[in-house]
């Protein structure tokens, strides 16, 4: 049996990494952390079971299989824009397109956009979401909201608070922390390790369950998979509800969080702004 296709991101980090030759460049360029590139071109080297970059102290070198995928992915990726283009995103009269991560689109906007709408009735509103900043144009859309730090989300964007990490589980799960499965979202500055030390635990906490953001993290816990360290943003709907429970009081600051930008000369994208804003305050 033929093996299954390795996730299309992969690809896209590694033909960012092979242009830039180095993993910051590319983390910069993705709107990424260098740990999340580095990780997902190991998973990369992994799958395909070839080392395609040679880790120098001043940057990366192609090696022989690196060189032999890079135009084979350059290509294809230039050949998914260009059938992109091919199609119009639509009518923009009267549309109010919000661009952002997964985790809000189904946390934070899902639950309340209705309230938005009736407050516009005749305004149409487009919702596009990835775990992927750079999927977003600030040409396309009138509203961003975008994971990264602050140097990595752009001039202008402000960032969405509170949102410190916090500890969060099933509310049936009863194991402490030291014993329970830990979940941990892998690409951020900040995690368990972090948690160790700001708590100054003899012991190390150690996650086994590792997933690619904050909002499937908060879906592993909610099912009772184990207790994750995720953005209190995130979390919050869910804890209000009595679907999630924090497990401990304390929180620790993120380098990391969601920030959102607009289009400050579009009247709609300021209110939508001040909403979103007004929301999660």
């Amino acid at each position: 049996m033929a093996r299954g296709l390795p996730p299309l991101n992969w690809f896209r980090v590694f033909e960012a990494a092979a242009r830039h030759l180095k993993f910051t460049a590319a983390a910069e360029e993705l709107g990424l952390t260098q740990s999340a590139v580095s990780q997902q071109i190991q998973s990369l080297e992994m799958r395909l079971g070839v080392q395609l970059f040679l880790r120098n102290p001043r940057g990366l070198t192609l090696t022989d299989a690196g060189r032999k995928l890079v135009p084979k992915v350059s290509t294809s990726i230039e050949n998914l824009r260009t059938a992109a283009e091919m199609f119009d995103l639509g009518p923009s009269h009267d549309v109010l397109t919000v661009a952002t991560s997964v985790s809000v689109a189904q946390w934070i906007l899902a639950p309340h956009i209705h309230q938005f709408s009736e407050q516009h009735p005749r305004l149409k509103i487009r919702l596009l979401s990835t775990i992927w900043a750079d999927d977003f144009k600030s040409s396309v859309a009138d509203v961003e909201v975008r994971f990264g730090s602050k140097a990595q989300v752009g001039q202008g964007a402000m960032r969405l608070e509170p949102d410190g990490l916090i500890a969060v589980g099933a509310p049936g799960l009863e194991l402490p922390i030291d014993q329970a499965p830990l979940i941990e979202a892998v690409g951020t500055s900040e995690g368990w390790r972090h948690w160790n030390a700001a708590q100054g635990h003899s012991q190390t906490l150690e996650p086994s369950l590792f997933v690619d953001s904050y909002g499937m993290a908060v879906t592993l816990a909610q099912q009772g998979a184990g207790i994750a360290l995720v953005s209190s943003l995130i979390a919050r709907p869910l804890l209000a509800q009595g679907k999630l429970r924090q497990v401990h009081p304390m929180s620790i600051p993120a380098t990391e969080g969601y920030f959102v930008a607009h289009k400050s000369e579009n009247r709609t994208a300021v209110d939508f702004k001040d909403w979103l804003c007004s929301l999660v305050a």
